[in-house]
């Protein structure tokens, strides 16, 4: 199936749709212009039988040329499909092109048939030198006939001896028509007379030879043809089993040709395909409903529906003739057309799994053979589907639980769609019970839908509601239709606790639908707060972290300035000590060290806030003690290193070659510097010089194209090309919207994204300048 539905998505392509249109009878080589159609047939006959009879060597002498040589036609059109097959369309329609790639086309076998039929079935007149001189002679002598049969009229009817009209034909012989009262004056062979007896149909004895004459030639002419046909089935004997397979491809290429016409008509599309049961329908569309539609020019209300493992099942209530069969339906429909590999009218975004049983209860399926009535029927179904249905089994069943007492039989449907809910089955259910929906209310999986119903005009808008039951608005169209309102008014009495509780039900999914979407808005909302508060909470760390760092840095500043201060006091010591001031000398020496040491001391402060902050800040788990052999950086200048021995608070450190030792709390761990491989730089230079700039991915699925399009781009990247060029076809545009739309995501990677010129492919071709 999924080899079929890339065909048809193919198929589908603008220009294969526009050679489709432009398609004319079988056999048709005068192209217009330069454009080649798709070669295709008004319609193949099963020359099936005709193979097995050349096979078997046995021609009845009597068969029809045209019904034995059918098959011409096919030859045509596979001569055709050939020819149109060119190297560019074997790059542009590759799933198409593996259909005829196993097969050869022997020009031979149609010269052999042509050289006998005529493209219409009919012997050629020069089959053969003996079938020429026969038709010769044939012609000469029915010449002489008509010459010969024009005297004896002018004669005959100067006499009166003629009909009104002079001559027939009868038993295959060319005669005239003679009132009885005159049959024995013309001599001849009574062929026949009519009805009446008023009028006799004699071949006249002059003519009686030449007609015997054509008889024999006749005669000849069929042995003849005969010969022809024997000796051209002996010739096309051998290529029996090829002619088959030609009549086996044409069917393919004609169903394939067919989905792709009803998918033009429909604007149909491909959806995205899931192996697991899901039934995902964006703007949906019933086909043929959309079809009728479209030819009286109506508008069609499509539908949204989505069926998970989550929610599973869809109860569907409301009015009468308000579209809840039609809806249910169309999900049946769509997905037995997606798994017959036909595209189908939805959104392109639309998604459909794969179920592997489709189960369907619609109609009255009464039967007097089998002595079913119309609940028995359903009763019947319903334990089918309850035997024999699973997770991935599709159920639609119409007005459930109807054709029998509404509370036994609402009941009994609460049972059976309990048990298909319990089974995980796919299902869509219409019904008028109230039990149903109530079920549907109570159970999580379960949906209520309903078809909206304009209340102001009494009339349906065919929307599908998911979220909420529907009611029937039996009065209100009761009312309407005319129907007294005394009558209405008892019927509402009679029926009031029930119409309350359907009321009742549809109020209290109405609150229990915008109680949920309030607790979802309040949860995204909480999610964002505590979002917001935790990178409240981080920034406010991180901007601690940098305060203390920039105290640490200042203080650090400091103390160098204090350090620069020393080496001024020393020069002013000898300065003192040459003057031999020893008591000043001594006070200005321990004012220098209680500075020094008061500097330091806050530096070890800040460092040792900084350092707690930072263990802090880290996430749980990230933070271990060092150890031999770590790579490390000072947590002062940032120069890196790697650890050789630790003892106690200090660390051996190997720098550049040097090694020094460090206090491991001024040390802060790193990834280890990346290793280099010449072979992979190697390779990176050979992949590069091999990148080729352009990319053609015209026919590709949306998923397939993705996929390419980002390898193509990242490998672009790692080989730093400068332009590339995409070759995506005009068309729909869709592939064109899905290159722009890919690009976006690599930003300041691309310079700029433009297409050529018409003279260069225009929209078919983006072009792209790398950064």
């Amino acid at each position: 199936m999924a080899a079929d539905q890339l065909l048809l998505l193919k198929c589908h392509s603008t220009a294969f749709s526009k050679w489709i249109s432009g398609c004319g009878k079988f056999g048709n080589t005068n192209w217009p212009g330069k454009k080649r159609p798709f070669p295709v047939g008004s319609g193949y006959a099963d020359i099936r039988p005709d193979l097995l009879r050349m096979l078997d060597r046995w021609i009845h002498p009597s068969a029809e040329c045209r019904e034995v040589f059918q098959h011409i036609a096919h030859l045509l059109v596979m001569r055709d499909i050939f020819k149109f097959f060119t190297s560019l369309k074997k790059e542009i329609y590759p799933k198409l092109y593996d259909i005829i790639r196993p097969l050869s086309f022997d020009e031979s076998l149609i010269r052999a048939i042509s050289s006998v039929f005529y493209e219409d079935g009919e012997i050629r007149p020069d089959a053969s030198p003996e079938l020429i001189r026969i038709r010769r002679d044939m012609q000469h002598k029915a010449r002489e006939l008509d010459h010969r049969f024009r005297q004896l009229i002018q004669d005959y009817r100067s006499k009166g001896w003629l009909s009104d009209t002079p001559e027939s034909f009868r038993n295959g012989r060319r005669v005239l028509s003679v009132p009885a009262e005159h049959k024995r004056k013309i001599r001849g062979i009574i062929h026949d007379e009519s009805d009446t007896g008023r009028t006799v149909f004699i071949e006249p004895e002059q003519v009686i030879e030449v007609n015997n004459d054509i008889f024999d030639l006749e005669g000849e002419e069929r042995r003849e043809i005969f010969r022809i046909l024997r000796d051209l089935s002996d010739t096309i004997r051998p290529y029996g089993p090829l002619l088959g397979q030609y009549l086996e491809t044409l069917i393919r290429l004609d169903v394939i040709q067919a989905k792709a016409r009803l998918a033009q008509s429909m604007r149909a599309g491909m959806p995205v395909l899931k192996e697991k049961p899901l039934i995902g329908v964006r703007k949906g569309y019933h086909p043929l409903l959309y079809l009728k539609n479209k030819s009286l020019g109506r508008k069609t209300v499509p539908f949204e529906l989505r069926l998970n493992a989550e929610n599973h099942i869809l109860v569907l209530s409301g009015p009468n003739a308000g579209g809840k069969s039609v809806a249910m339906k169309s999900v049946g429909l769509l997905q037995l057309m997606v798994q017959s590999g036909l595209l189908i009218p939805v959104h392109e975004l639309s998604e459909f799994g794969i179920f592997e049983q489709v189960f369907a209860d619609i109609g009255d399926q009464q039967s007097l053979d089998d002595d079913l009535s119309t609940y028995s029927s359903r009763l019947q179904n319903a334990r089918i589907f309850l035997e024999k249905a699973t997770p991935r089994t599709l159920v639609l069943v119409d007005e459930m639980g109807s054709g029998t007492d509404p509370k036994p039989g609402g009941a009994i449907a609460e049972s059976v769609l309990q048990g298909l809910y319990r089974k995980g089955v796919f299902a869509v259910i219409t019904t008028h019970y109230s039990n149903l929906k109530v079920f549907a209310f109570r159970n999580q999986g379960i949906l209520n839908g309903n078809m909206h119903f304009d209340k102001d005009t009494l009339s349906p808008t065919y929307e599908l509601k998911i979220g909420r039951p529907g009611s029937s608005y039996a009065f209100e169209i009761a009312a309407k239709s005319g129907l007294p309102k005394p009558i209405i008014d008892h019927a509402r009495n009679r029926t009031g606790s029930e119409t309350a509780v359907d009321d009742i039900l549809i109020e209290l999914q109405r609150e229990k639908q915008e109680l949920e979407e309030h607790l979802a808005t309040v949860l995204a909302k909480e999610q964002s707060l505590e979002r917001l508060i935790k990178t409240y909470d981080s920034m406010h760390q991180d901007l601690e972290i940098r305060r203390n760092r920039l105290k640490l840095d200042q203080k650090e500043f400091e103390l160098r300035q204090s350090a620069q201060a020393g080496r001024e006091v020393e020069k002013m010591l000898r300065q003192l000590r040459e003057e031999k001031n020893l008591e000043r000398m001594q006070q200005a020496a321990k004012d220098l060290r209680r500075e020094q040491s008061e500097k330091a001391r806050q530096v070890d402060d800040i460092n040792a806030e900084v350092v707690k902050m930072e263990e802090k800040a880290a996430p749980a788990g990230a933070v271990r003690p060092l150890r031999a052999g770590d790579y490390v950086r000072l947590r002062a200048g940032g120069a890196t290193g790697r650890i050789e021995e630790i003892k106690g608070n200090k660390a051996h450190l190997t720098m550049g070659g040097l090694t020094v030792m460090v206090g491991v709390r001024d040390l802060l761990p790193v990834a280890p510097p990346v290793q280099q491989v010449a072979t992979n730089a190697y390779a990176d230079l050979q992949q590069a010089a091999a990148f080729e700039s352009k990319i053609d991915i015209r026919g590709m699925s949306k998923e397939e194209a993705l996929r390419v399009l980002e390898k193509f781009v990242d490998d672009a990247l790692l080989s730093n090309a400068a332009v590339l060029r995409i070759l995506h076809g005009k068309g729909d545009g869709i592939l064109r919207k899905l290159v722009r739309h890919k690009l976006k995501e690599y930003g300041g990677n691309l310079v700029r994204i433009y297409h050529p010129s018409q003279e260069s492919g225009g929209d078919g071709v983006t072009i792209v300048e790398l950064a």
